[in-house]
């Protein structure tokens, strides 16, 4: 999963970036057209009880990729836009986080409104997502042997025009595959984060920003860049006191990454023994001859049967063997739905 972090320049994305990955990347307006990359586990108390559990000698979690896309110079809410290379640095994420100044930066000449940002910034993506549209429009609107077509990208257009991503648009399978290759960014999931200053740090959404986020479905998700930053530097027993006396049970990190494997619709299987305990994320919906192609291509090839067995039930049974003589083991086929939690070993032949 590759998650873009992105914004207008000032918004303090790559503060939030570094603060996510433990990395040090360069701050501030010199630094702006760097692109910076870095990879975090996704935090599972599952992986780490079926670790101790089997005495693995390996504990593998999942890996989420922040890209920090490079910022565009003298863009502003009110000014320039976005530059082709940050458009389709943003058009190669899975998941695309805005981040929205709530703090005053005495490097810009206006007082944040994260409201405007946020208005400003869909907007730049919509006209990126218009343009190719209507050019495909324009080649093909003549053709009258494409005219299923062309009332898709009427639709599309349409609603892009009335200032709404196309992720809200109602389409079928099919019609979404036709899209598939135009790189539409507002196709990708959407999380906000609203970057505060440390004293204005509470939690929660500011009235305004609430009532945005009521009014357009939008995901917003408040944070301190610097607390995250000091969180960050700390060993794991003080960020629990520090996070207690904030009144948050895990640091903004952690929550982040549930709620993008969220938009995302991403599950996690597991797998365990003495050698290695794993996560394997994979989209809600996928059946086990695919999950098991997540491991090796050979095994999603010479699939057999899943042993499966659910995470509660193993953890509470306490072993494997207990877990088949209690009933809890079942033996799926191919066609199985994977489930979240899911303790699985494949069977194949190769």
């Amino acid at each position: 999963m590759k998650i873009g972090i992105t914004g207008f320049p000032g918004t303090g994305k790559t503060t939030i970036f570094n603060a996510l990955t433990g990395l040090a990347a360069e701050t501030g307006p010199g630094a702006r057209q760097k692109e910076n990359m870095g990879a975090i586990k996704v935090p599972d108390p599952r992986v780490d009880e079926l670790s101790r559990l089997h005495a693995s000698k390996k504990t593998v979690y999942a890996e989420v990729v922040f890209v920090d896309v490079a910022g565009t110079p003298g863009a502003a809410p009110s000014g320039q836009g976005l530059e082709p290379q940050v458009l389709a640095a943003m058009r190669q994420c899975d998941v695309l986080v805005i981040v929205l100044r709530a703090f005053d930066n005495p490097a810009l000449p206006d007082a944040p409104n994260p409201v405007r940002e946020r208005d400003a910034f869909l907007t730049e993506m919509i006209l990126s997502d218009l343009g190719p549209l209507e050019n495909r429009k324009e080649r093909i609107k003549k053709d009258a042997g494409r005219k299923d077509e062309v009332a898709l990208l009427d639709r599309c257009i349409a609603h892009l025009e009335g200032e709404a991503p196309l992720a809200t648009l109602s389409l079928t399978p099919a019609e979404w595959a036709q899209l598939s290759g135009f790189g539409l960014l507002t196709t990708k999931p959407l999380l906000y984060l609203l970057n505060q200053a440390e004293e204005d740090f509470t939690g929660e959404l500011p009235a305004d920003v609430a009532a945005l986020a009521a009014s357009s479905g939008a995901e917003i998700m408040p944070i301190s860049g610097k607390i995250e930053m000091d969180i960050a530097t700390m060993a794991p027993e003080e960020q629990a006191e520090f996070l207690e006396a904030l009144g948050l049970t895990t640091s903004a990190r952690d929550r982040f990454v549930q709620r993008a494997y969220a938009l995302l619709d991403l599950i996690s299987f597991l797998t365990t023994g003495e050698d290695e305990s794993r996560a394997w994320p994979i989209a809600r919906g996928t059946n086990a001859q695919h999950a098991a192609g997540k491991i090796h291509s050979d095994i999603e090839r010479g699939f057999i049967r899943a042993e499966v067995v659910a995470y509660d039930e193993l953890v509470a049974l306490g072993s494997e063997k207990k877990a088949k003589d209690a009933g809890k083991m079942r033996l799926e086929g191919k066609e199985y739905v994977v489930h979240d939690g899911d303790v699985i070993n494949f069977r194949f032949n190769v």
